[in-house]
């Protein structure tokens, strides 16, 4: 089983009178709140339900990659705020500006809100990529293409700051100036300044507009060909705040072994690292000749009982392997429900009809039971001091006069002042 022990943190939160003084022996109870590690899924099942149906004609474009709106989408937030911390929201910029100066600004932004007001660290995905571009774009010239690109990254940016402040601010880019599935104004921009530029253009369009952003580099090719993409940018001075590493495992599950060695080589960069988009079937498997997996066309895909086992346990260790390397500070699965799931794959944790695979559940019993600590009743040491010991993340501690929420991440002592005369 992989060593999680890195994960864990020996808080101390000291308990002392208006004095300063500490309370030795005092009592307290200690109960986690909410996990450091960003525990994400997709979010854009909510769009229509809390953002409003869309008013602009190729809107509906957003949901393209995932996400419709569900049966009873009052189970379903109940059933994500449940489990998940962390959240990424649709900007393909095809269904987000269908007509140029024509945006779904507003119905993003409301969606968007009602996930920041409980707490749910959102990303936007994603600023730049050569799938799903505006077909108006291709009238353009290159240069009134990289205009109109510039603009639309720092318009975004800068309209949701404060309420998105985290990006995957260009797609795919090792494939950009090489693709061929569909024409589009990027793809050929792309071909005459190249990758690095592509990506400077993107990051530093965003940083202009948001200088406290955080900017990712995401692609699903984890070749060597996005290796020396990372140090190119590198070199050519891009700040880069986190490395994106797909893992959508529509043809089986890739193991610990692969999981792990992808990670390390990644993590050899010195940069956090992001797990952003990962699936796992629970019906049958893609065939492993299909090379590009949009390929993949069945008139049915169910999902089985037998397949439901297999993506428990795939899932309960895929988490494993991810957690147990420290540089990894998020993993998100793509699709909680297999109502209007990418490719029409069952890759959800939740059925079409709303109920619960055993994914979820088992999802649940990691995030929510061995990694979260419920209530529990400790006792002060002779220096005022309680111990957490647990995940990173946020934790109340209530001494029955005085209760506080804290950020533990280390094992610096935290001060809590209670009165221990107070009735």
């Amino acid at each position: 089983m992989p060593d999680l022990s890195q994960r864990r943190v020996g808080g101390r939160v000291r308990l002392v009178d208006p004095s300063g003084r500490p309370l030795a022996g005092a009592r307290a109870r200690v109960e986690q709140t909410a996990h450091a590690f960003g525990f994400g899924n997709i979010g854009f099942d909510f769009l229509e339900w809390i953002g409003g149906a869309p008013d602009l004609e190729g809107a509906r474009e957003l949901e393209h990659f995932g996400g419709a709106l569900s049966l009873d989408p009052e189970r379903l937030a109940d059933d994500y705020l449940g489990l998940f911390n962390a959240v990424t929201l649709p900007f393909y910029w095809r269904g987000y500006e269908p007509r140029r100066g024509q945006t779904d600004e507003a119905r993003l932004k409301r969606t968007a809100q009602w996930f920041a007001e409980r707490d749910v660290q959102i990303k936007g995905h994603p600023l730049v990529w050569h799938t799903l571009t505006p077909s108006w774009l291709l009238d353009l010239s290159d240069t009134e293409v990289e205009d109109v690109l510039r603009d639309r990254v720092r318009t975004t940016v800068a309209n949701f700051a404060g309420v998105i402040d985290l990006w995957d601010a260009i797609n795919e880019a090792v494939i950009l100036p090489v693709f061929t599935a569909e024409e589009n104004a990027v793809t050929r921009l792309a071909q005459s300044k190249g990758r690095v530029e592509m990506v400077k253009l993107a990051f530093e369009s965003a940083r202009e507009a948001n200088p406290d952003a955080r900017l990712v580099l995401n692609d699903f090719d984890l070749s060597a060909d996005y290796e020396r993409l990372i140090a190119d940018c590198l070199d050519a001075g891009i700040q880069i705040d986190a490395l994106g590493v797909q893992t959508h495992m529509h043809q089986g599950f890739r193991g610990e072994d692969q999981i792990a060695e992808i990670l390390e080589r990644f993590a050899a960069f010195g940069l956090p690292l992001q797990m952003t988009e990962t699936t796992l079937l629970s019906g049958e498997i893609m065939p492993p000749e299909i090379v590009d997996l949009n390929d993949y066309i069945v008139d049915e895909w169910p999902s089985t009982p037998e397949g439901e086992a297999r993506q428990a346990d795939e899932i309960v260790r895929h988490y494993r392997t991810v957690l147990a390397n420290p540089a990894v500070e998020s993993l998100t699965y793509w699709g909680i429900t297999d109502h209007g799931a990418w490719l029409g794959a069952p890759a959800g944790i939740i059925r079409a009809d709303g109920s619960r695979k055993p994914a979820y559940d088992a999802l649940h019993a990691l995030i929510r039971g061995e990694w979260w600590v419920g209530p529990t009743d400790v006792t002060a040491d002779a220096d005022g001091i309680v111990a957490i010991d647990g995940f990173a993340g946020r934790y109340r501690v209530d001494s029955g006069t005085a209760s506080a929420v804290v950020e533990v991440s280390d094992s610096t002592p935290i001060e809590i002042v209670v009165d221990p005369d107070a009735r």
